[in-house]
Protein backbone atom coordinates (compact mmCIF):
# COMPACT_ATOMS: atom_id res chain seq x y z
CA UNK A 1 0.00 0.00 0.00
CA UNK A 2 1.28 3.47 -0.96
CA UNK A 3 2.32 5.71 1.72
CA UNK A 4 -0.10 8.95 1.81
CA UNK A 5 1.55 11.79 0.10
CA UNK A 6 3.77 14.20 2.32
CA UNK A 7 2.53 17.93 2.79
CA UNK A 8 4.21 20.92 1.47
CA UNK A 9 4.39 24.22 2.92
CA UNK A 10 5.18 27.55 1.15
CA UNK A 11 7.87 29.85 2.94
CA UNK A 12 6.61 33.37 4.38
CA UNK A 13 4.02 34.65 7.18
CA UNK A 14 4.13 36.78 10.49
CA UNK A 15 2.14 38.68 12.37
CA UNK A 16 0.25 40.94 9.86
CA UNK A 17 0.30 37.94 6.74
CA UNK A 18 -1.32 35.17 7.94
CA UNK A 19 -0.20 32.00 5.40
CA UNK A 20 -3.56 30.88 4.65
CA UNK A 21 -1.80 28.45 2.19
CA UNK A 22 -0.32 26.17 4.83
CA UNK A 23 -3.99 25.63 6.90
CA UNK A 24 -5.06 23.21 3.99
CA UNK A 25 -1.47 21.79 3.02
CA UNK A 26 -2.46 18.25 4.06
CA UNK A 27 -6.05 18.17 0.78
CA UNK A 28 -4.28 16.55 -1.96
CA UNK A 29 -6.88 17.71 -4.14
CA UNK A 30 -6.15 21.21 -5.80
CA UNK A 31 -8.87 22.46 -6.42
CA UNK A 32 -10.70 22.07 -3.20
CA UNK A 33 -7.29 22.94 -1.32
CA UNK A 34 -8.64 26.71 -3.79
CA UNK A 35 -11.76 26.49 -2.61
CA UNK A 36 -11.44 26.23 1.59
CA UNK A 37 -8.49 28.46 1.15
CA UNK A 38 -10.07 31.19 -0.28
CA UNK A 39 -13.27 31.00 1.87
CA UNK A 40 -11.12 31.30 4.98
CA UNK A 41 -9.87 34.35 3.58
CA UNK A 42 -13.13 35.48 2.40
CA UNK A 43 -15.02 34.93 5.19
CA UNK A 44 -12.46 35.49 8.06
CA UNK A 45 -14.06 38.15 10.82
CA UNK A 46 -12.59 41.44 11.00
CA UNK A 47 -9.97 41.56 13.64
CA UNK A 48 -6.64 42.97 14.60
CA UNK A 49 -4.84 41.01 12.18
CA UNK A 50 -6.47 43.15 9.02
CA UNK A 51 -5.61 46.08 11.03
CA UNK A 52 -1.78 45.27 11.33
CA UNK A 53 -2.01 44.24 7.61
CA UNK A 54 -3.46 47.29 7.01
CA UNK A 55 -0.99 49.38 8.99
CA UNK A 56 2.02 47.65 6.94
CA UNK A 57 0.68 48.40 3.40
CA UNK A 58 -0.65 51.99 4.06
CA UNK A 59 2.91 53.20 5.51
CA UNK A 60 4.27 52.59 1.64
CA UNK A 61 1.43 54.90 1.27
CA UNK A 62 2.30 57.14 3.74
CA UNK A 63 6.02 57.61 2.31
CA UNK A 64 4.73 58.38 -0.95
CA UNK A 65 2.17 61.00 -0.28
CA UNK A 66 4.98 62.50 1.97
CA UNK A 67 8.04 62.13 -0.41
CA UNK A 68 5.49 63.09 -3.62
CA UNK A 69 3.81 66.48 -1.07
CA UNK A 70 6.82 67.21 0.35
CA UNK A 71 8.48 68.80 -2.98
CA UNK A 72 5.89 71.70 -3.04
CA UNK A 73 7.57 72.86 0.68
CA UNK A 74 11.13 72.29 -0.51
CA UNK A 75 11.57 73.79 -3.89
CA UNK A 76 11.65 76.94 -2.63
CA UNK A 77 13.94 76.09 -0.49
CA UNK A 78 16.28 74.71 -3.00
CA UNK A 79 16.45 78.47 -4.95
CA UNK A 80 17.66 79.86 -1.70
CA UNK A 81 20.14 77.08 -1.23
CA UNK A 82 21.31 77.01 -4.68
CA UNK A 83 20.07 79.84 -6.81
CA UNK A 84 21.54 82.51 -4.77
CA UNK A 85 22.53 84.45 -7.49
CA UNK A 86 21.99 87.60 -9.52
CA UNK A 87 19.52 86.44 -12.20
CA UNK A 88 17.56 84.13 -10.13
CA UNK A 89 17.87 86.17 -6.89
CA UNK A 90 17.38 82.99 -4.30
CA UNK A 91 13.77 81.68 -6.80
CA UNK A 92 14.32 78.84 -8.59
CA UNK A 93 13.59 79.01 -11.81
CA UNK A 94 9.82 77.71 -13.27
CA UNK A 95 11.12 74.97 -15.86
CA UNK A 96 13.49 73.55 -12.80
CA UNK A 97 10.57 73.93 -10.26
CA UNK A 98 8.30 72.12 -13.18
CA UNK A 99 10.95 69.26 -14.07
CA UNK A 100 11.37 68.30 -10.64
CA UNK A 101 7.85 67.67 -9.67
CA UNK A 102 6.96 66.04 -13.09
CA UNK A 103 9.98 63.64 -12.85
CA UNK A 104 8.50 62.05 -9.71
CA UNK A 105 5.70 61.35 -12.19
CA UNK A 106 7.08 60.20 -15.09
CA UNK A 107 9.08 57.59 -12.70
CA UNK A 108 5.29 56.59 -11.16
CA UNK A 109 4.17 55.63 -14.54
CA UNK A 110 7.29 53.43 -15.03
CA UNK A 111 7.04 51.81 -11.90
CA UNK A 112 3.28 51.34 -11.96
CA UNK A 113 3.30 49.50 -15.34
CA UNK A 114 6.87 47.81 -14.34
CA UNK A 115 6.07 46.69 -11.13
CA UNK A 116 2.63 45.44 -11.78
CA UNK A 117 3.53 43.27 -14.73
CA UNK A 118 6.17 41.64 -12.61
CA UNK A 119 3.86 41.32 -9.72
CA UNK A 120 1.69 38.94 -11.86
CA UNK A 121 4.56 37.01 -13.56
CA UNK A 122 6.80 36.49 -10.79
CA UNK A 123 4.87 37.10 -7.44
CA UNK A 124 3.55 39.59 -5.41
CA UNK A 125 5.76 38.15 -2.48
CA UNK A 126 9.11 38.48 -4.66
CA UNK A 127 8.31 42.15 -5.95
CA UNK A 128 6.84 43.42 -2.50
CA UNK A 129 9.32 45.56 -0.24
CA UNK A 130 11.72 46.13 -3.51
CA UNK A 131 9.91 49.40 -4.18
CA UNK A 132 10.27 50.14 -0.89
CA UNK A 133 14.27 50.01 -0.64
CA UNK A 134 14.06 51.55 -3.89
CA UNK A 135 11.85 54.14 -2.43
CA UNK A 136 13.67 54.20 0.53
CA UNK A 137 17.61 54.44 -1.30
CA UNK A 138 16.55 57.34 -3.82
CA UNK A 139 15.05 59.61 -0.95
CA UNK A 140 18.13 59.21 1.44
CA UNK A 141 20.45 60.04 -1.84
CA UNK A 142 18.59 62.63 -2.11
CA UNK A 143 18.55 64.26 0.66
CA UNK A 144 22.45 64.09 0.34
CA UNK A 145 22.65 65.36 -3.33
CA UNK A 146 24.94 68.58 -3.90
CA UNK A 147 25.80 69.74 -7.26
CA UNK A 148 29.25 70.12 -9.06
CA UNK A 149 30.97 71.48 -11.83
CA UNK A 150 29.85 68.37 -14.14
CA UNK A 151 25.84 68.98 -12.94
CA UNK A 152 23.51 70.62 -11.39
CA UNK A 153 21.57 70.56 -8.46
CA UNK A 154 18.06 70.42 -10.77
CA UNK A 155 19.54 67.35 -12.54
CA UNK A 156 20.60 65.59 -9.57
CA UNK A 157 17.59 65.94 -8.39
CA UNK A 158 15.25 64.58 -11.18
CA UNK A 159 17.74 61.58 -11.61
CA UNK A 160 16.68 60.27 -8.05
CA UNK A 161 13.21 61.63 -8.46
CA UNK A 162 12.68 59.83 -11.11
CA UNK A 163 14.05 56.11 -9.28
CA UNK A 164 11.98 56.99 -6.32
CA UNK A 165 8.49 57.44 -8.75
CA UNK A 166 9.54 53.83 -9.83
CA UNK A 167 9.66 52.40 -6.60
CA UNK A 168 6.30 54.65 -5.47
CA UNK A 169 4.76 53.71 -8.81
CA UNK A 170 5.27 49.82 -7.79
CA UNK A 171 3.59 50.59 -4.36
CA UNK A 172 0.06 51.39 -6.20
CA UNK A 173 -0.63 47.80 -7.76
CA UNK A 174 1.26 45.49 -5.05
CA UNK A 175 -0.70 47.43 -2.15
CA UNK A 176 -3.97 47.41 -3.81
CA UNK A 177 -3.50 43.99 -4.69
CA UNK A 178 -2.00 42.15 -1.81
CA UNK A 179 -4.83 43.89 0.40
CA UNK A 180 -7.42 43.14 -1.80
CA UNK A 181 -6.16 39.57 -1.91
CA UNK A 182 -5.88 39.13 1.78
CA UNK A 183 -9.27 40.81 3.06
CA UNK A 184 -12.15 39.80 3.84
CA UNK A 185 -14.67 40.19 1.93
CA UNK A 186 -17.26 42.36 3.61
CA UNK A 187 -14.71 44.98 4.87
CA UNK A 188 -12.40 44.38 2.10
CA UNK A 189 -13.19 48.42 0.42
CA UNK A 190 -12.96 49.25 3.69
CA UNK A 191 -9.33 47.83 4.25
CA UNK A 192 -8.11 48.88 0.69
CA UNK A 193 -9.39 52.64 1.54
CA UNK A 194 -7.44 52.41 4.75
CA UNK A 195 -4.47 51.72 2.85
CA UNK A 196 -5.02 54.24 0.68
CA UNK A 197 -6.24 56.91 3.08
CA UNK A 198 -2.70 57.18 4.87
CA UNK A 199 -1.70 59.27 1.76
CA UNK A 200 -3.40 62.41 3.66
CA UNK A 201 -1.72 61.73 6.82
CA UNK A 202 1.31 61.95 4.76
CA UNK A 203 0.62 64.84 3.38
CA UNK A 204 0.41 66.41 6.68
CA UNK A 205 2.91 64.96 8.24
CA UNK A 206 5.16 66.66 5.36
CA UNK A 207 4.11 70.02 6.71
CA UNK A 208 3.97 69.27 9.64
CA UNK A 209 8.26 68.40 9.71
CA UNK A 210 8.35 71.59 7.50
CA UNK A 211 7.30 73.20 10.36
CA UNK A 212 9.62 72.24 12.78
CA UNK A 213 12.35 72.69 11.20
CA UNK A 214 11.39 76.34 10.57
CA UNK A 215 10.92 76.51 13.84
CA UNK A 216 14.14 74.94 14.80
CA UNK A 217 16.16 77.45 12.80
CA UNK A 218 14.11 80.29 13.80
CA UNK A 219 16.97 82.84 14.46
CA UNK A 220 19.08 82.03 11.59
CA UNK A 221 15.68 82.52 9.04
CA UNK A 222 15.06 86.27 10.90
CA UNK A 223 18.37 87.31 9.58
CA UNK A 224 16.82 87.47 5.99
CA UNK A 225 13.44 89.83 5.06
CA UNK A 226 13.57 88.25 1.63
CA UNK A 227 14.76 84.80 -0.23
CA UNK A 228 17.23 87.22 -2.23
CA UNK A 229 18.84 88.43 1.00
CA UNK A 230 18.72 84.73 2.49
CA UNK A 231 22.79 84.60 2.71
CA UNK A 232 25.00 83.19 5.03
CA UNK A 233 23.99 81.44 8.54
CA UNK A 234 19.89 81.96 6.66
CA UNK A 235 20.99 80.14 3.67
CA UNK A 236 23.00 77.48 5.72
CA UNK A 237 19.66 77.13 7.42
CA UNK A 238 17.61 76.56 4.49
CA UNK A 239 19.97 73.92 3.17
CA UNK A 240 19.83 71.82 6.18
CA UNK A 241 16.48 72.22 6.22
CA UNK A 242 15.42 70.92 3.29
CA UNK A 243 17.90 67.76 3.49
CA UNK A 244 15.49 67.29 6.73
CA UNK A 245 12.40 67.61 5.33
CA UNK A 246 12.93 65.20 2.04
CA UNK A 247 15.74 62.48 4.87
CA UNK A 248 12.80 62.30 6.81
CA UNK A 249 10.22 60.54 4.08
CA UNK A 250 13.37 57.30 4.94
CA UNK A 251 12.21 56.82 8.23
CA UNK A 252 8.41 55.07 7.54
CA UNK A 253 9.76 53.05 4.77
CA UNK A 254 12.64 51.38 7.17
CA UNK A 255 9.66 50.54 9.77
CA UNK A 256 7.79 48.98 7.52
CA UNK A 257 10.58 46.74 5.17
CA UNK A 258 10.88 43.89 7.55
CA UNK A 259 6.91 43.32 7.45
CA UNK A 260 7.10 43.33 3.74
CA UNK A 261 9.94 41.09 3.11
CA UNK A 262 8.32 38.57 5.07
CA UNK A 263 4.68 38.75 3.94
CA UNK A 264 4.05 34.84 2.34
CA UNK A 265 2.54 34.89 -1.34
CA UNK A 266 -1.00 35.54 -1.30
CA UNK A 267 -3.02 32.31 -1.72
CA UNK A 268 -4.80 33.78 -4.59
CA UNK A 269 -1.36 33.80 -6.55
CA UNK A 270 -0.36 30.46 -5.02
CA UNK A 271 -3.17 29.06 -6.70
CA UNK A 272 -4.19 30.70 -9.82
CA UNK A 273 -0.35 31.33 -10.95
CA UNK A 274 2.04 29.58 -9.40
CA UNK A 275 -0.55 26.50 -9.26
CA UNK A 276 1.97 25.55 -6.60
CA UNK A 277 -0.13 22.94 -4.74
CA UNK A 278 1.62 19.23 -4.30
CA UNK A 279 1.74 17.87 -1.33
CA UNK A 280 4.96 16.59 -1.21
CA UNK A 281 7.18 18.19 1.51
CA UNK A 282 8.26 16.48 4.76
CA UNK A 283 6.26 17.57 7.36
CA UNK A 284 6.13 14.64 10.01
CA UNK A 285 10.57 14.56 9.32
CA UNK A 286 10.08 18.62 10.12
CA UNK A 287 7.89 18.12 13.14
CA UNK A 288 10.19 15.39 14.75
CA UNK A 289 12.94 18.17 14.23
CA UNK A 290 11.10 20.76 15.91
CA UNK A 291 11.19 22.84 12.39
CA UNK A 292 8.49 25.30 11.66
CA UNK A 293 7.87 23.45 7.72
CA UNK A 294 9.63 20.81 5.73
CA UNK A 295 11.53 21.39 3.12
CA UNK A 296 11.01 18.87 0.16
CA UNK A 297 13.18 17.50 -2.42
CA UNK A 298 12.93 19.81 -5.18
CA UNK A 299 12.69 16.98 -8.14
CA UNK A 300 9.47 15.95 -6.33
CA UNK A 301 8.52 18.94 -5.70
CA UNK A 302 8.67 19.93 -9.49
CA UNK A 303 7.09 16.67 -10.36
CA UNK A 304 3.89 16.78 -8.38
CA UNK A 305 3.87 20.22 -9.68
CA UNK A 306 3.47 19.22 -13.22
CA UNK A 307 1.21 17.13 -12.17
CA UNK A 308 -1.55 19.00 -10.25
CA UNK A 309 -1.34 21.73 -12.62
CA UNK A 310 -2.75 19.23 -14.84
CA UNK A 311 -6.09 19.29 -12.30
CA UNK A 312 -6.45 22.80 -11.69
CA UNK A 313 -8.92 24.34 -13.33
CA UNK A 314 -8.16 27.99 -13.51
CA UNK A 315 -6.38 28.80 -16.49
CA UNK A 316 -3.04 29.74 -17.33
CA UNK A 317 -2.02 33.47 -17.80
CA UNK A 318 -0.78 33.67 -21.39
CA UNK A 319 -0.88 36.58 -24.26
CA UNK A 320 -3.69 34.65 -26.07
CA UNK A 321 -6.03 34.62 -22.97
CA UNK A 322 -5.09 37.97 -21.79
CA UNK A 323 -6.54 38.64 -25.67
CA UNK A 324 -9.24 36.91 -25.29
CA UNK A 325 -10.23 37.87 -21.89
CA UNK A 326 -10.51 41.97 -22.63
CA UNK A 327 -11.71 41.57 -26.24
CA UNK A 328 -14.77 40.48 -24.42
CA UNK A 329 -16.71 43.90 -24.08
CA UNK A 330 -17.76 42.95 -20.65
CA UNK A 331 -14.33 42.38 -19.51
CA UNK A 332 -12.40 45.08 -21.70
CA UNK A 333 -14.82 48.29 -21.01
CA UNK A 334 -14.33 47.49 -17.02
CA UNK A 335 -10.49 48.04 -17.76
CA UNK A 336 -11.47 51.32 -19.79
CA UNK A 337 -13.13 52.59 -17.19
CA UNK A 338 -10.92 52.09 -14.40
CA UNK A 339 -8.75 53.64 -16.51
CA UNK A 340 -10.38 56.13 -18.05
CA UNK A 341 -11.82 57.39 -14.76
CA UNK A 342 -7.96 57.62 -13.22
CA UNK A 343 -6.92 59.48 -15.73
CA UNK A 344 -9.87 62.14 -15.66
CA UNK A 345 -9.64 62.24 -12.11
CA UNK A 346 -5.84 62.95 -11.71
CA UNK A 347 -5.71 65.79 -14.66
CA UNK A 348 -8.17 67.79 -11.98
CA UNK A 349 -6.57 66.64 -8.67
CA UNK A 350 -3.23 67.64 -9.47
CA UNK A 351 -4.56 70.60 -11.65
CA UNK A 352 -6.59 71.80 -8.83
CA UNK A 353 -3.30 72.69 -6.66
CA UNK A 354 -2.49 75.37 -9.26
CA UNK A 355 -4.89 77.32 -6.76
CA UNK A 356 -2.70 76.75 -3.61
CA UNK A 357 -0.84 80.01 -3.53
CA UNK A 358 -4.46 81.89 -3.78
CA UNK A 359 -6.18 79.70 -1.42
CA UNK A 360 -2.84 80.34 1.40
CA UNK A 361 -2.67 84.48 0.56
CA UNK A 362 -6.70 83.88 1.19
CA UNK A 363 -6.27 82.66 4.41
CA UNK A 364 -3.44 84.87 5.73
CA UNK A 365 -0.85 82.30 5.33
CA UNK A 366 1.32 83.85 2.43
CA UNK A 367 4.10 85.85 2.46
CA UNK A 368 5.95 87.86 5.65
CA UNK A 369 8.28 90.34 7.40
CA UNK A 370 10.87 87.55 6.97
CA UNK A 371 12.20 83.92 5.58
CA UNK A 372 11.12 82.40 9.22
CA UNK A 373 7.66 84.08 8.83
CA UNK A 374 6.89 83.00 5.14
CA UNK A 375 7.98 79.32 5.96
CA UNK A 376 5.65 79.28 8.64
CA UNK A 377 3.12 80.46 7.34
CA UNK A 378 3.58 78.39 4.19
CA UNK A 379 3.47 75.26 6.33
CA UNK A 380 0.83 76.21 8.96
CA UNK A 381 -1.12 76.95 5.71
CA UNK A 382 -1.23 73.40 4.00
CA UNK A 383 -1.54 71.61 7.66
CA UNK A 384 -4.78 73.95 7.52
CA UNK A 385 -5.88 73.04 3.79
CA UNK A 386 -4.84 69.05 4.68
CA UNK A 387 -6.94 68.70 8.06
CA UNK A 388 -9.67 70.91 6.48
CA UNK A 389 -10.70 69.05 3.08
CA UNK A 390 -8.36 66.19 2.27
CA UNK A 391 -8.00 63.76 5.24
CA UNK A 392 -11.67 63.85 6.28
CA UNK A 393 -12.50 63.02 2.82
CA UNK A 394 -10.20 60.30 3.13
CA UNK A 395 -11.66 59.03 6.30
CA UNK A 396 -15.21 59.38 5.78
CA UNK A 397 -15.07 57.06 2.32
CA UNK A 398 -13.00 54.34 4.66
CA UNK A 399 -16.18 54.10 6.89
CA UNK A 400 -18.89 54.52 4.01
CA UNK A 401 -17.49 52.36 1.31
CA UNK A 402 -18.43 49.19 2.16
CA UNK A 403 -22.00 50.52 3.06
CA UNK A 404 -23.02 52.62 -0.14
CA UNK A 405 -20.51 50.45 -2.35
CA UNK A 406 -17.43 51.84 -4.66
CA UNK A 407 -19.71 53.03 -8.03
CA UNK A 408 -21.93 55.18 -5.77
CA UNK A 409 -19.44 56.70 -3.82
CA UNK A 410 -17.63 57.35 -7.58
CA UNK A 411 -20.17 59.05 -9.64
CA UNK A 412 -21.35 61.22 -6.63
CA UNK A 413 -17.90 62.30 -6.23
CA UNK A 414 -17.96 63.27 -9.92
CA UNK A 415 -21.01 64.66 -9.92
CA UNK A 416 -20.35 67.09 -6.79
CA UNK A 417 -16.67 68.00 -8.69
CA UNK A 418 -18.52 69.03 -11.90
CA UNK A 419 -20.67 71.39 -10.27
CA UNK A 420 -17.79 72.82 -7.94
CA UNK A 421 -15.21 73.31 -10.58
CA UNK A 422 -18.55 74.58 -12.65
CA UNK A 423 -18.53 76.96 -9.69
CA UNK A 424 -14.87 78.21 -9.28
CA UNK A 425 -14.65 78.60 -13.30
CA UNK A 426 -17.44 80.38 -14.51
CA UNK A 427 -18.24 82.92 -11.20
CA UNK A 428 -14.21 82.70 -10.22
CA UNK A 429 -13.65 86.78 -11.19
CA UNK A 430 -17.03 87.41 -8.56
CA UNK A 431 -15.47 85.48 -5.65
CA UNK A 432 -14.15 86.38 -2.28
CA UNK A 433 -11.25 84.56 -1.22
CA UNK A 434 -13.26 82.95 1.76
CA UNK A 435 -15.31 81.57 -1.25
CA UNK A 436 -12.81 80.65 -3.02
CA UNK A 437 -11.39 78.55 0.17
CA UNK A 438 -14.91 77.39 0.90
CA UNK A 439 -14.87 75.43 -2.42
CA UNK A 440 -11.43 74.71 -2.43
CA UNK A 441 -12.37 72.83 0.78
CA UNK A 442 -15.29 71.40 -0.65
CA UNK A 443 -13.66 70.52 -3.82
CA UNK A 444 -10.62 68.58 -1.95
CA UNK A 445 -12.91 66.65 0.33
CA UNK A 446 -15.50 65.41 -2.45
CA UNK A 447 -12.24 64.28 -4.35
CA UNK A 448 -11.48 61.83 -1.86
CA UNK A 449 -14.87 60.80 -0.31
CA UNK A 450 -15.14 60.17 -3.72
CA UNK A 451 -13.05 59.11 -6.94
CA UNK A 452 -9.51 59.70 -5.57
CA UNK A 453 -10.28 56.68 -3.35
CA UNK A 454 -12.14 54.78 -5.50
CA UNK A 455 -9.96 54.27 -8.73
CA UNK A 456 -7.48 52.92 -6.28
CA UNK A 457 -9.87 50.45 -5.00
CA UNK A 458 -11.95 48.72 -8.03
CA UNK A 459 -9.10 48.27 -10.16
CA UNK A 460 -7.61 45.87 -7.22
CA UNK A 461 -11.04 43.86 -7.14
CA UNK A 462 -12.45 43.37 -10.27
CA UNK A 463 -9.77 41.98 -12.68
CA UNK A 464 -8.72 38.08 -12.57
CA UNK A 465 -5.99 36.81 -10.45
CA UNK A 466 -3.55 36.36 -13.32
CA UNK A 467 -3.83 40.22 -14.29
CA UNK A 468 -5.02 41.77 -11.32
CA UNK A 469 -1.22 43.78 -10.55
CA UNK A 470 -0.74 44.57 -14.53
CA UNK A 471 -4.92 46.21 -15.12
CA UNK A 472 -4.12 48.22 -12.23
CA UNK A 473 -0.70 49.31 -12.75
CA UNK A 474 -2.35 50.11 -16.32
CA UNK A 475 -4.86 52.32 -15.14
CA UNK A 476 -3.10 53.81 -12.01
CA UNK A 477 -0.09 54.54 -15.19
CA UNK A 478 -3.06 56.39 -16.99
CA UNK A 479 -3.92 58.21 -13.95
CA UNK A 480 -0.19 59.66 -13.75
CA UNK A 481 -0.53 60.35 -17.55
CA UNK A 482 -3.37 63.16 -16.35
CA UNK A 483 -1.25 64.26 -13.62
CA UNK A 484 1.65 65.02 -16.25
CA UNK A 485 -0.36 67.15 -18.72
CA UNK A 486 -1.95 68.71 -15.52
CA UNK A 487 1.72 69.90 -14.64
CA UNK A 488 3.56 70.43 -18.02
CA UNK A 489 0.28 71.81 -19.79
CA UNK A 490 -2.26 73.68 -17.30
CA UNK A 491 0.71 74.82 -15.13
CA UNK A 492 2.33 76.97 -18.28
CA UNK A 493 -1.15 77.71 -19.43
CA UNK A 494 -2.23 79.43 -15.74
CA UNK A 495 -0.15 82.39 -16.58
CA UNK A 496 -0.78 83.14 -19.88
CA UNK A 497 -0.96 86.85 -20.56
CA UNK A 498 0.14 87.33 -16.97
CA UNK A 499 2.07 91.07 -16.53
CA UNK A 500 5.47 90.45 -15.16
CA UNK A 501 5.68 90.67 -11.55
CA UNK A 502 1.73 90.29 -10.87
CA UNK A 503 0.67 88.67 -7.67
CA UNK A 504 -2.61 87.65 -6.34
CA UNK A 505 -4.96 86.14 -9.09
CA UNK A 506 -3.51 89.03 -11.49
CA UNK A 507 -0.56 85.93 -11.80
CA UNK A 508 -2.77 83.87 -12.90
CA UNK A 509 -5.20 84.91 -15.69
CA UNK A 510 -6.18 81.55 -17.15
CA UNK A 511 -6.71 79.90 -14.14
CA UNK A 512 -10.84 80.41 -14.42
CA UNK A 513 -10.17 78.92 -17.95
CA UNK A 514 -8.45 76.19 -16.69
CA UNK A 515 -11.16 75.22 -13.89
CA UNK A 516 -14.23 75.44 -16.80
CA UNK A 517 -11.83 72.92 -18.76
CA UNK A 518 -11.47 70.57 -15.47
CA UNK A 519 -15.48 70.66 -15.13
CA UNK A 520 -15.53 69.10 -18.49
CA UNK A 521 -12.70 66.26 -17.21
CA UNK A 522 -14.91 65.67 -14.70
CA UNK A 523 -17.67 65.29 -16.88
CA UNK A 524 -15.76 62.64 -18.89
CA UNK A 525 -15.22 60.65 -15.19
CA UNK A 526 -18.76 60.80 -14.42
CA UNK A 527 -19.57 59.24 -17.54
CA UNK A 528 -16.32 55.97 -17.28
CA UNK A 529 -17.61 55.72 -14.22
CA UNK A 530 -20.93 53.53 -15.90
CA UNK A 531 -18.00 51.18 -17.38
CA UNK A 532 -17.21 49.46 -13.87
CA UNK A 533 -19.11 47.45 -11.67
CA UNK A 534 -20.35 47.40 -8.25
CA UNK A 535 -17.53 45.26 -6.25
CA UNK A 536 -19.07 45.75 -2.99
CA UNK A 537 -19.59 42.37 -0.99
CA UNK A 538 -18.75 40.68 -4.15
CA UNK A 539 -15.76 37.66 -3.75
CA UNK A 540 -12.94 37.90 -6.51
CA UNK A 541 -13.52 35.48 -8.03
CA UNK A 542 -17.39 36.14 -9.12
CA UNK A 543 -16.19 39.58 -10.01
CA UNK A 544 -13.37 37.71 -12.58
CA UNK A 545 -16.55 35.85 -13.87
CA UNK A 546 -15.44 32.40 -11.92
CA UNK A 547 -18.24 31.18 -10.47
CA UNK A 548 -21.08 29.84 -12.20
CA UNK A 549 -24.54 30.95 -11.87
CA UNK A 550 -23.65 34.69 -11.50
CA UNK A 551 -23.83 37.75 -14.42
CA UNK A 552 -20.46 37.51 -15.49
CA UNK A 553 -19.82 34.27 -15.66
CA UNK A 554 -17.23 33.05 -18.38
CA UNK A 555 -16.77 29.37 -18.77
CA UNK A 556 -13.29 29.67 -20.41
CA UNK A 557 -11.93 32.53 -17.89
CA UNK A 558 -12.81 30.22 -15.12
CA UNK A 559 -11.68 27.26 -16.73
CA UNK A 560 -14.65 25.08 -17.33
CA UNK A 561 -14.73 24.72 -21.24
CA UNK A 562 -16.79 26.82 -23.33
CA UNK A 563 -19.68 25.68 -22.21
CA UNK A 564 -18.86 25.21 -18.77
CA UNK A 565 -19.70 21.33 -18.41
CA UNK A 566 -15.72 21.08 -17.59
CA UNK A 567 -16.92 22.59 -13.75
CA UNK A 568 -16.95 20.33 -10.91
CA UNK A 569 -17.85 21.27 -7.62
CA UNK A 570 -16.38 21.72 -4.67
CA UNK A 571 -19.16 19.20 -2.78
CA UNK A 572 -21.80 17.18 -3.07
CA UNK A 573 -24.38 19.77 -2.40
CA UNK A 574 -23.65 23.09 -3.74
CA UNK A 575 -21.71 25.10 -6.26
CA UNK A 576 -18.36 26.91 -5.40
CA UNK A 577 -18.79 30.64 -5.38
CA UNK A 578 -15.01 31.96 -4.28
CA UNK A 579 -14.47 30.23 -1.43
CA UNK A 580 -17.84 30.09 -0.17
CA UNK A 581 -20.88 28.03 -1.19
CA UNK A 582 -24.64 28.68 -2.61
CA UNK A 583 -27.26 26.02 -2.41
CA UNK A 584 -28.97 24.58 -5.65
Amino acid sequence: MAAPAAVIKTSGGNAAFHNFHNDFAHIQDSNERRRLALAEIDKAPFGWYHVRACVVAGIGFFTDSYDIFAINLVTAMLGISFFQDSKSKGTIPVNSDTAIKVSTSGGTVLGQLGFGYLADVVGRKKMYGLELIIIIFATLAQALSSPSHAISITGLIIFWRVLMGIGIGGDYPLSSVITSEFATTKWRGAMMNAVFAMQGIGQLTAAIIALIVTAGFKESLETATKASTCTGVCQLAVDKMWRVVIGFGAVPGCIALYYRLTIPETPRYTFDIARDVEQAGLDSKAYLEGKSHGNPDEITRVATKIRASETLQVPKASFKDFIHHYSQWRFGKVLLGTAGSWFFLDVAYYGLGLNNSIILSAIGFSGGSNMYHIFYRTAVGNIILSCAGAIPGYWVSVATIDTFGRKTIQFMGFTMLVILFIVIGFAYDHLSGHALLALYVLAQFFFNFGPNSTTFIVPGECFPTRYRSSSHGFSAASGKVGAIIAQCVFGPLRTRGAVKGATGRAASPWLKHIMQIFALFMLCGLLTTFLIPETKRKTLEELAGEVPGTPNYDPVSAGHGADGKGYKNGSDDGVVVSGSEKNV
